[in-house]
């Protein structure tokens, strides 16, 4: 008997009828001729709570800091533990396992634990197979099951995603043990958690809610020409200061001197000048690649404005329900080249989708599409374990209006891999008078190609300039002051939020640091971004106004309060070029626990005596309820986010 392990009953389903065979559904299972089916229900285990290993670490007190597992227990979910001894009686019973877990690092890890935890023979678990499959619809899966590699050759990206669970659940335990206690002693009611990404995002927030409260809002002074060339024709141009001004300039180069902005007027006014530099020329913009779950994440946000967290549920809806969007949570914006020859079917369901829900948003689309077409997103070199976020060829029915506006983004995202490039007349001129120089530029759509699917306020705001050349003269009709105020930096959305985390690296000094974090995810990953967004809104240290996200009063305590170290995204980097290594097979698991076992020793003695006054007051007491009896008050949120 073949056993085929799926993380999530849509994908055993799935995996079922791709299969032949004659079919019967069982608890837990589906046997398809001489093949078995089943599924875990996401994790079927969890790491045991810290009393597990010891009664006394059910108290927090620092006297039992910090926590650190000699053996690392892990314990069946209470709402999953049927599955478990269904997955578990079949694994003894199959002469064959095949691993069909999601296509990525937590999927590989999620599987892989159950068959260690049951204790799989060595002959039984080295002869296991892996399936990767990142399209629900039959077609599909039947790819990838005629594709099946040895399980073992995924052991280092399990080995690397077990490193950092057990990494996160230390520091996270830890630390946010450490500093509740700390809060406690100054007054603050309720959980101070701590986490490796949670923490350093909140800083993100603090930091820049700091610089818009202290930010003074202050007058500065454009000038523009009206300019007339020998023909009659007129346009504006605006005064470029020279470095001659530089005293006047902000360090955003705005002119903060009235004075010498109405000294330029009288200078130019009914002067001539000439073009001292001419650019008139075609460019072409070729479309965005299709989406990440970030990228998705943060074009739904600002269309739309649903969270991180509504996106990804929307998404996976998508992928289980309906089986019209590829595998969600992926963090590749590019396909394999053999996908291309499915874009008729791909298109064909689209437009069958969108004529089923009564949807004309994307009709621009058919006249111009060109399905031989290959844009750049088609490259093989730039996928890993998936690939990014396209509509399948099932025909997506009965969507909720939600849904559909999610199936909307990611259709024409792929639909505009086929469509002309976004074509447009750029011109500038470039204008000495009276010895200052004189900009104007102007940009004119030729061909909107894929940028009719994607309008805003590019097509909106086009204008054109004379055609003229270096040499020409032209005349000051008027000039004018235009007076404008600088403008404090913007609050984070939850899109321009997880655009932080995603390009983290430009938020930190280091070099070094800055390297890795631009070669990695940034802060968390594509699955877990929402998930702790959501942790820093429910413990109250985030709050949404409209779109934007502000940080509290209490989370702008906390992160005055803590050490600079937990704060920053640095230890991120470290790590994550530590567990790059360990994925793949050039580092090892110790490589980043006992750095981390000593360095919690460090930050947990610095914290005995921190007493955070800022917090003084704040929070509200965890609530008590039967679940919840007898135990710990602060212990419900043991299990922490990064």
């Amino acid at each position: 008997m073949r056993l085929f392990i799926a993380e999530k009953p849509s994908l055993g389903r799935a995996i079922a009828a791709a299969l032949t065979g004659s079919r019967r559904s069982e608890d837990g299972c589906i046997r398809v001729g001489n093949d078995v089916v089943t599924w875990c229900i996401g994790h079927l285990l969890e790491q045991a709570e810290p009393d597990a290993y010891d009664p006394a670490f059910k108290r927090w007190a620092f006297d039992t800091l910090p926590i650190l597992p000699d053996q690392w227990q892990y314990q069946a979910k209470r709402q999953t533990a049927k599955q478990l001894a269904v997955v578990r009686k079949l694994i003894k019973e199959a002469d064959q396992l095949v691993h069909a877990g999601d296509p990525d690092r937590e999927g590989q890890l999620l599987v892989d634990e159950v068959l260690h935890y049951v204790k799989v023979p060595k002959a039984k678990l080295d002869a296991t197979q892996r399936c990767l499959i990142n399209d629900l619809t039959p077609a599909a899966v039947k790819r990838a099951l005629a594709k099946l590699q040895p399980n073992r050759d995924f052991q280092p990206l399990s080995i690397s995603a077990l490193a950092r669970a057990r990494a996160d659940w230390l520091y996270g335990i830890n630390l946010t043990r450490a500093v509740t206690l700390g809060g406690r002693e100054a007054g603050y009611q309720g959980v101070l958690s701590i986490g490796r990404v949670q923490t350093p995002v909140l800083g993100l927030v603090v930091e820049r809610d700091r610089n818009i409260d202290a930010f003074v809002s202050r007058p500065y002074f454009d000038v523009w020409a009206q300019l007339r060339s020998a023909s009659g024709a007129t346009f504006w141009a605006q005064w470029q200061p020279s470095e001659a001004c530089a005293d006047w300039l902000d360090d955003d180069g705005h002119n903060l001197s009235r004075p010498l902005a109405e000294h330029v007027v009288k200078t130019v006014h009914d002067q001539d000048g000439d073009i001292s530099d001419a650019e008139h020329k075609t460019t072409q913009q070729n479309a965005p690649l299709p989406p990440s779950l970030s990228s998705l994440q943060m074009e739904a946000n600002k269309v739309f404005g649903f969270s991180a967290q509504r996106v990804l549920d929307l998404a996976q809806s998508l992928y289980e329900k309906h089986q019209a969007i590829t595998y969600p949570r992926s963090d590749c914006r590019y396909l394999p080249n053999e996908h291309h020859a499915q874009a008729a079917d791909v298109s064909a369901a689209i437009r069958a989708s969108m004529t089923a829900s009564n949807d004309d948003r994307l009709n621009a689309a058919w006249p111009e599409l060109n399905l031989a077409q290959r844009s750049r997103a088609w490259n093989d070199a730039n996928v890993g374990a998936h690939h990014a976020i396209i509509p399948t060829a099932k025909t997506a029915r009965g969507l909720s209006d939600d849904e559909a506006k999610i199936y909307y983004l990611v259709s024409r995202s792929y639909l505009a891999q086929f469509l002309p490039a976004w074509q447009r007349r750029e011109q500038k001129l470039d204008v000495r008078l009276a010895g200052g120089l004189f900009r104007a530029k102007a940009k004119q759509t030729i061909s909107a190609g894929w940028k009719a699917l994607f309008p805003g306020k590019e097509t909106n705001e086009e204008s054109t300039l004379p055609e003229l050349k270096v040499g020409d003269v032209v005349h000051c009709d008027n000039a004018e002051v235009r007076e404008k105020q600088t403008q404090p930096p913007k609050p984070f959305t939850e899109a321009t939020l997880l655009a932080a985390m995603t390009g983290i690296a430009r938020f930190v000094a280091d070099s070094e640091l800055k390297k890795v974090l631009k070669e990695t995810d940034g802060l968390g990953t594509e699955a877990t971004r929402a998930s702790i967004l959501e942790v820093l809104f429910k413990r109250g240290f985030l709050t949404r106004q409209g779109k934007a996200v502000r940080s509290t009063e209490a989370g702008r305590a906390l992160i005055n309060a803590l050490p600079v170290s937990l704060t920053q995204p640095d230890r991120t980097a470290r790590w994550e070029s530590i567990l790059g290594d360990i994925a793949a097979g050039q580092s090892r698991y110790e490589t980043l626990m006992q750095p981390l076992v000593s360095e919690l020793h460090t930050l947990i003695d610095g914290l005995r005596q921190w007493r955070p006054a800022g917090l003084a007051g704040l929070g509200k007491p965890v609530r008590r309820t039967r679940a919840t009896k007898g135990r710990s008050r602060a212990k419900k949120p043991h299990r922490t986010k990064a």
